[in-house]
């Protein structure tokens, strides 16, 4: 019988979902894995402001390598077709997986940090996803369909969270449970997901044969993004946005541990619910905001939104009021994302889909990596600051917006 091809969209859709269930998984372990001391990952007597640097830098040795390796797989997309790529990425990722289980099976800190490394190079595949979306995307559509791909994030931050903090916890019926099965579980999303890529994403892209390989290409990237006088405003909006959100990504988990003596199943819970949201907004608000507003109508709304409702996550003295300040936090980054996403995509080619999209990936890198650093020293100093900082950045990001975008480079 003749393999029935899905659509197009519907499969970027799953390929991503799949993908962003991986990652969800790994959110309720990773900060209770260094930041508590039970669980052997670090010496007993570690001091806490070390527990906080390794886990800041843990999380931006994630984004380091992605900040390398996005511009290459971005290129090797672009000259080999998108579908190949993919597949070599998901198989790093499946491998950084299996690392990751063993360093908690055997309480190895090294190799943690490789299993990090990893995916994190091989990660830069979501720059694949989305150039194949800017592949079959209308102008007009771009913005609905980038929300569709949100949405398939949010469904994964639904799921992901809660199956890995559940995973994670033993039972009196599974007492076999433990940190190290969401990951086993994790390497086996990543085998489905590589075997469902090879079955049923389509190859939406004719490669050129064409494209620059080098490993300082995020460098170049950087250098580049800033050079494009039409692209300047939107990318230096993306940086800051990024790196004021990556704050709050990062180190909330740490704030909930501090805060409310939070573990691992109820991270995984709160996260899931936060998931919810992003989900609803990106597969429903969004789409329905796409039809009626510009992209950069939304903008001048969600970023100044989403900066005052970061800030708001630190006026709870109770967990539960968390459940309501984190609807608005979810609703106004579901429309940010892909709006600016789709503005990128309408000010490049088709031919060069790949490589802004790339250099994209690299700016959010970036912004991804340093705040770990910063903030891991910061949290020493009081577990809120993080959270500060994310609202703080995310306003200047809406200043640079609002007075420096013209609506006239949208095409």
């Amino acid at each position: 019988m003749k393999n029935k091809k899905l659509s197009p969209i519907l499969a970027v859709f799953i390929t991503v979902f799949i993908d962003m269930l991986g990652v969800g998984i790994i959110i309720p372990i990773f900060a209770p894995l260094i930041i508590r001391n039970e669980h052997g990952m670090l010496p007993l007597d570690t001091a806490e402001p070390t527990r906080n640097i390794i886990y800041g830098v843990l999380a931006a040795s994630f984004a380091v390598a992605q900040f390398f390796g996005a511009p290459i797989l971005g290129a090797l997309a672009d000259k080999n077709g998108r579908k190949k790529i993919l597949q070599i990425s998901i198989i790093g990722t499946f491998v950084g997986y299996i690392c990751f289980a063993l360093a908690i099976q055997f309480k190895l800190i090294w190799l943690l940090f490789i299993a990090r490394i990893l995916p994190g190079f091989m990660g830069g595949n979501i720059a694949i996803v989305l150039a194949s979306l800017a592949d079959i995307s209308e102008p007009k559509d771009r913005a609905k369909n980038f929300g569709l791909v949100g949405m398939a994030f949010g469904m994964g931050f639904i799921l992901g969270p809660f199956i890995g903090g559940v995973l994670a916890e033993p039972t009196e019926w599974f007492p076999w449970l433990d940190y190290a099965t969401p990951l086993w579980f994790t390497a086996a999303l990543s085998a489905l997901n590589f075997y469902y890529v090879a079955k049923q994403f389509p190859e939406t892209f004719k490669p050129s044969g064409e494209g620059e390989l080098n490993v300082m290409m995020g460098f170049k990237n950087i250098k580049k993004a800033f050079a494009l006088v039409e692209m300047r405003v939107i990318l230096l909006t993306l940086f800051l946005q990024t790196f004021g959100f990556s704050f709050f990504m990062q180190f909330f988990q740490v704030y909930l541990i501090k805060e409310f003596d939070f573990n691992q199943k109820q991270i995984g819970m709160l996260f899931g619910y936060i998931g919810l949201w992003i989900a609803f907004t990106q597969g429903v608000v969004n789409r329905v905001v796409s039809v009626r507003f510009l992209p950069e109508k939304v903008l001048r709304v969600s970023l100044l939104w989403m900066g005052v409702a970061l800030l708001a996550i630190l006026l709870p003295n109770e967990w539960k009021w968390l459940l309501v300040v984190h609807p608005f936090v979810a609703l106004a980054q579901g429309v940010t994302g892909p709006n600016i996403t789709s503005i990128i995509s309408q000010l490049s080619s088709k031919e060069t889909q790949g490589e802004i999209l790339g250099i994209q990936q690299s700016v959010q890198s970036v912004a991804f990596a340093i705040p770990p650093l910063i903030a891991g020293v910061l949290v020493s100093f009081g577990a809120a600051l993080p959270i500060v900082a994310a609202g703080a950045i995310t306003i200047l990001a809406w200043g640079v917006f609002f007075l420096g975008f013209n609506k006239s480079q949208a095409k």
